[in-house]
């Protein structure tokens, strides 16, 4: 209970002053908006318009959140940083199972303040809960193999396994395909790579995990949700979910992540393993004395840790598209990894106690500042500027600014829904009747209204958009009838 109150605290400072930030958080913060307004649990919805890039898990999660809570930022945020939480604790009790109470604590401490979980338990994203249940999985899957593998108290083991684990297993694997789709299946590959590691030790492991009926019990409680959902879409949920955003990432770089070229593609298969340098921090400093170590003597036990992070950055180092954080996944078990073999460390414990203690008030003290980014957020900074002429009926529409962060923070005041105008289309739409509005460049102006009509309400503001990277000078034109 101290673990999971202390990161909720933890991961939540800030969340309620910094606002949505790139693409993907307003993104699925709307999207659980439009579910809750719908009351539609089954096919998500963004601006009006099918959404069909992740599974519905995470939409179900934060218009729960909304309901507690309210729409806001906050909210939106709110369930990573339960997932973020509950993974500590799990990290701290499988810790405890293969090594005792102080592997169990530097797993959590290790994994709860790293630079790529700092971030993501903040986010309004799916990730923190794919990390989870598939750390969940894999803890079971361990535990299906106790007696093979290794670990503190492994000789008292029975046997045969409790059952509590094989299901502990396969629900994961369910819900982690529901969070974001195949990736959430990769614990049963760490399975096929020990059975090729370990041919002899792991036999019969059908036994054990009754592969047929776990399937067939993992896939039921997918088919509950994508059977409805490829029904009423006529199958596109899966030929872009999947074929899109599963298939297509892997083969072509998509949205600018990644190399078009196969030249480029091959210089970038490294990309993960030095990128995990700057992500683990502050305790990737200690990898290169771990892979030397392990390469010299490792148990069971050891090569299961590695074959489940090892499949997790070989997937991704193949597939084109590459993001910083599709490694993810795999720090949980880098965090077990490296705690286990600091336990038998003299020393060890001052390392990780001075380092958590710094690294932690870095940033707390960093999660307190994020009211001063909330002056260079323009979608925010236009709302509030424009939130007393602001009316529910009104309509309102982007020109070349049309990020989803407009939507997420004019939605809450504007019953409508975001119009995709161009220089040709945009000077009838404000010519409707009815109170309207449209964000634009301010340089656009003289080419889209080459004269303001003088009733209209101007609101101007400058900030960064750190989803292309650029400074942005916006306007808001403003029709109040």
């Amino acid at each position: 209970m101290l673990l999971f109150v202390g990161c909720v605290l933890f991961h939540a400072a800030g969340t309620w002053s910094l606002p949505l930030i790139d693409r993907d958080e307003p993104r699925f913060a709307e999207a659980s908006r439009e579910m809750l307004e719908r009351g539609d649990y089954v096919v998500p919805y963004l601006n009006n318009q099918y959404r069909f890039d992740k599974p519905p898990l995470i939409y179900w999660l934060q218009s729960t959140s909304y309901r507690v809570f309210g729409e806001s930022d906050f909210a939106a945020r709110f369930p990573s940083v339960i997932a973020a939480a509950f993974t500590a604790v799990l990290l701290l009790a499988w810790g405890r199972r293969i090594g005792g109470e102080r592997v169990g604590w530097w797993a959590a401490i290790m994994f709860t303040i790293c630079l790529q979980t700092f971030i993501h338990a903040r986010a309004a994203v799916a990730d923190m809960w794919l990390v989870l249940f598939m750390t969940a999985a894999h803890w079971g899957g361990y535990e299906l193999l106790r007696d093979r593998l290794g670990g503190a108290g492994a000789v008292q083991e029975t046997p045969t396994p409790q059952r509590r684990w094989w299901w502990l297993f396969y629900l994961s694997l369910a819900f982690a395909f529901l969070t974001k789709g195949p990736i959430g299946w990769t614990p049963l590959l760490a399975l096929c790579v020990m059975r090729f590691v370990l041919p002899r030790k792991l036999s019969g492991l059908n036994r054990r995990f009754l592969f047929v009926t776990g399937l067939l019990f993992m896939l039921s409680l997918v088919a509950v949700w994508g059977i409805p959902a490829l029904v009423r879409t006529q199958g596109e949920f899966f030929n872009i979910g999947i074929g899109k955003h599963v298939v297509a990432r892997s083969v072509v770089a998509m949205e600018g992540h990644g190399s078009r070229t196969i030249g480029g593609w091959v210089l970038a298969l490294p990309f993960y393993f030095l990128l995990v340098f700057v992500t683990f921090f502050p305790w990737s400093i200690k990898l290169p004395w771990l892979a030397r170590k392990l390469w010299r003597n490792r148990d069971p036990l050891d090569n299961y840790l590695i074959a489940g992070a090892a499949v997790i950055f070989l997937i991704f180092t193949l597939v084109k598209t590459k993001l910083p954080h599709y490694t993810l996944p795999a720090f949980p078990l880098l965090a077990l990894l490296l705690a286990r073999a600091l336990s038998r460390q003299p020393n060890a414990e001052r390392f990780v106690r001075r380092t958590a203690i710094v690294l932690g008030t870095i940033g707390l003290l960093v999660a307190l500042s994020t009211p001063l980014l909330a002056r260079y957020s323009p979608s925010l900074q236009l709302m509030r500027l424009a939130r007393a002429d602001l009316q529910p009926e009104m309509e309102f529409a982007g020109l070349h600014y049309k990020e989803p962060s407009l939507v997420w923070y004019f939605r809450k005041h504007v019953h409508g829904y975001m119009a995709d105008v161009d220089y040709d289309r945009v000077g009838p739409f404000m010519q409707q009747a009815g109170p309207r509005f449209v964000v634009l460049p301010t340089a656009s102006i003289p080419r889209a209204f080459p004269a303001v009509p003088p009733e209209w309400k101007s609101y101007s503001t400058r900030g960064f958009n750190p989803a292309n990277g650029k400074w942005v000078e916006l306007t808001l034109l403003l029709k109040a009838e």
